[in-house]
């Protein structure tokens, strides 16, 4: 097919790839940190969550431009990471992976945040009394009985890192083969008024992002069907 011959797939296999790498990296940092945040008895409690929830809130150009503050070669942190670790992540995939870690943040702590603490205090108190460390009442009783809010955190995040272009834009700066995702080529398409090509990978992508939704949904609603059965209602 001419189509499929003379078409760029990078920019989309790039973007899944940084979805897929920042939904599995958020989950290993979300749970934890949901679960410190939503059983936490601290009076600056509220602290961490407004800095949980400050990419709700924040132009992505103000977490872009800090980024490339912070993690310019050539001075600060940057300049640390690339004199002794030749690391450089301006302009690099690992640079997309780690902004869009802060940025989707809220995206998968929040769900599982809501869903731990949604769950019945006396599945706490039986595991303690059965002898149960916090992390293995974690890990065994709570999360088992969260997949659906853990779900929710995986969709949302891996949505919100496909669609996600001005913070992407600034800190890869679309570079073809190695930054340039499919948000990125679409703008790029769309102001040379290539509308056949954008109209294409608009296209894809919304086919894509639509048949996942579906599947995840599918998915979530036989499990929770399933738990209802198992619990005898």
């Amino acid at each position: 097919m001419p189509f499929l011959s003379s078409f760029n797939w990078v920019p989309l296999l790039l973007t899944g790839k940084l979805a897929l790498v920042t939904t599995l990296i958020l989950v290993i940092i979300g749970v934890p940190l949901a679960y410190a945040i939503a059983f936490s008895k601290s009076k600056l409690k509220p602290v961490f969550e407004a800095l949980v929830g400050m990419p709700l809130v924040l132009p992505p150009t103000v977490i872009g431009f800090y980024f490339l503050l912070i993690f310019s070669p050539a001075y600060g942190v940057g300049k640390w990471l690339k004199d002794f670790f030749d690391i450089q992540l301006v302009f690099s995939f690992n640079g997309l992976v780690v902004a869009s870690l802060i940025y989707s943040l809220p995206f998968m702590v929040q769900p599982i945040q809501n869903g731990l603490q949604s769950l019945p205090k006396n599945l706490h108190e039986a595991s303690y009394t059965l002898g149960k460390s916090k992390w293995q009442t974690l890990w065994y009783v709570l999360l088992p009985n969260c997949k659906k809010a853990i779900l929710t955190g995986m969709v949302l995040t891996f949505a919100h890192t496909i669609g996600e272009f001005g913070l992407v834009l600034m800190v890869g700066g679309s570079i073809p083969n190695k930054t340039q995702v499919a948000s990125s080529i679409i703008y790029e398409k769309v102001e040379s008024l290539n509308y056949e090509a954008a109209h294409k990978y608009s296209a894809i992508l919304l086919v894509i992002s639509f048949v996942i939704l579906v599947l995840v949904y599918s998915l979530s609603k036989n499990n929770f069907s399933t738990q209802i059965k198992n619990n005898g209602h």
